[in-house]
């Protein structure tokens, strides 16, 4: 009896895991032109604007044209400082350093934010380090406790090479900073401001893992996919991950990173016609507000199967019952 109701147990709770996600509904798709480098790998939302980076361009940002179906990316230039040191081992500092000039950029930018003040920051995977864009003034890379990256390497995470810091998210008083590791151990990560100096109020880790997990049905194989992060949105006062080889958007707590809920966009992005010949996730871009979510495409040199060869954003619309819904 008790080894029946124990079965019973287990595939009940198997199969409420592996019950499908809510897929979130398109509403338009946005080709962007005007990015030298292409490459789109974040997106912010800032008051009314949409901005953007680029994994290939160390010395722009770019505000987007949203007026017309076909988005125009409009260059802001920055004068970029020199890297502080990170704590990142020489190691991958000397692959950066060989193999950034042969890709197009040193800095490797792949992520934006924003606070209210109108701040923008861009995280430089390749430097682990966070710079600050003001609405005037000149550029600056904020002074991050060198514990970050010793306790996220301790943890697992930044070990290997392109796989460092590939989101970042502020609060809107921007004084708390969150970063995304990417992959190969992913995680979420958080750091303060304190007068001069962004640290640990006392662990910098708020959660870290590894491992394959498999993918949604409609990317047609079995192969388990490496666990990653692609963007990271702070909004309503809640953490959202874009979760690219998993096809999905996550709202977690601000305080652990523990998931609260996730919804899939798989059916929209993977159909005939938007695929990819490549067998990793395209998705490196996120937005969010109360009509709905942004997300944004990085094909790099893949052309998609209908022809398109520019990076492109789509809108979302909200779930049933918002973002901050419980079920």
């Amino acid at each position: 009896m008790r080894s029946g109701f124990a079965l019973a147990l287990v595939l009940w709770v198997t199969s409420v895991a592996a019950a499908p996600l809510p897929e979130l509904a398109l509403l338009a798709e946005h080709p962007v032109q005007g990015m030298r480098g292409g490459n789109l790998s974040g997106l912010a939302q800032c008051g009314s604007e949409l901005w953007t980076v680029s994994d290939r361009d160390d010395d722009q940002i770019y505000r987007l044209d949203t007026r017309e179906t076909l988005w125009q990316a409009e260059t802001v230039h920055v004068d970029v400082p020199p890297v502080p040191d990170s704590g990142l081992p020489w190691r991958l500092n000397m692959l950066t350093w060989a193999i950034g000039p042969w890709r197009g950029g040193d800095l490797d930018f792949e992520g934006i934010t924003c606070d209210s003040a109108g701040n923008r920051y861009v995280v430089s995977e390749a430097h682990a380090a966070v710079l600050q864009v003001p609405p005037t003034g000149a550029p600056e890379w904020l002074n991050i406790s060198p514990l970050l990256v010793s306790q996220a390497r301790a943890s697992g995470m930044l070990l290997h090479f392109n796989a460092v810091f590939e989101g970042l998210a502020i609060n809107p008083a921007g004084d708390q900073l969150w970063l995304e590791a990417e992959r190969r151990h992913r995680g979420l990560l958080t750091v303060h401001k304190q007068q001069a100096e962004w640290d640990c109020a006392n662990n910098c880790v708020l959660m870290g893992e590894g491992g394959l997990e498999q993918p949604p049905a409609q990317v047609r194989t079995t192969r388990g996919q490496q666990k990653d992060f692609s963007d990271l949105v702070f909004y309503q006062g809640k953490l959202f991950t874009l979760e690219r080889m998993a096809y999905r958007i996550c709202r977690r707590t601000p305080e652990t990173g523990e998931v609260e809920r996730c919804w899939s966009f798989a059916d929209a992005a993977l159909t005939d016609n938007r695929r990819y010949n490549t067998r990793f996730g395209t998705t490196e871009a996120l937005a969010i507000d109360d009509g709905g979510a942004w997300i944004g495409v990085d094909n790099g040199s893949h052309t998609r199967a209908d022809g398109e060869k520019r990076p492109i954003v789509w809108r979302f619309a909200a779930p049933q019952g918002g973002w901050s819904a419980r079920s």
